[in-house]
């Protein structure tokens, strides 16, 4: 197993590229800004849930295929990113939905499987992060010992961090939007913001290099 210099890298290392805003984090921000924090922290449970596909696909080798095949590659980073795009979209088109749920008296939140799916296939379609997770997660491994368990662990507390990490930006995010709400008519131009941060978001990841 990682000795305990190699966990405080890999913790250190870790804490420091979940900060940078990347697929995960613009995610999870469009979501709190489009369909509320309750919904946005169910999304960051099924992002870390498809991270963990991830990672296990990793353990047993699959990641090294999807970073060596270009096809593989880009066949999952469209179909990520077409869905984000779709999210965005959706977003925009149903911007007035919260004001009229608001002014009705009531929300209407997803429901919990319907987060936790969205969360999931965003997380489980991003290859960058089964790049980065076939050569970073190895550097933190015993070499004398077997690399699969070692590497499944290390993933599986990568995304522990991920969702803490995450939550506390859905909670922030929310608290904003609960701001907006106090004025029913921003949660249209809120809504809308959320669907272009999200359709920027799946058009970065088709035009990101390779």
């Amino acid at each position: 197993m990682p000795s305990h210099s190699q966990w405080a890298a890999f913790l250190v290392a870790s804490i420091l590229f979940i900060q940078v805003p990347g697929p995960s984090l613009l995610f999870t921000l469009g979501r709190a800004l489009t369909v509320g924090r309750r919904d946005a922290l169910l999304s960051v449970v099924g992002n870390a849930l498809g991270l963990v596909v991830q990672v296990l696909c990793v353990a047993v080798g699959l990641g090294a295929v999807v970073a060596a095949s270009a096809t593989a590659y880009t066949v999952l980073k469209v179909a990520g990113a077409a869905y984000v795009v779709y999210l965005g979209v959706q977003a925009i088109r149903h911007r007035g939905d919260a004001r009229a749920a608001l002014l009705a008296g009531e929300r209407a939140p997803e429901r919990t499987g319907r987060s936790l799916a969205t969360g999931f296939t965003v997380g489980v379609t991003n290859p960058k992060t089964i790049v980065f997770f076939v050569a970073f997660l190895p550097q933190f491994t015993d070499p004398g010992a077997a690399a699969a368990p070692q590497v499944a662990l290390l993933g599986l507390v990568f995304g522990l961090l991920a969702v803490c990490s995450d939550s506390l930006w859905a909670l922030a995010a929310g608290r904003a939007r609960d701001w907006f709400a106090r004025e029913p008519q921003r949660l249209d131009h809120l809504g809308a913001a959320g669907g272009v941060m999200m359709i920027g978001l799946g058009a970065t990841l088709v035009a990101a290099d390779a």
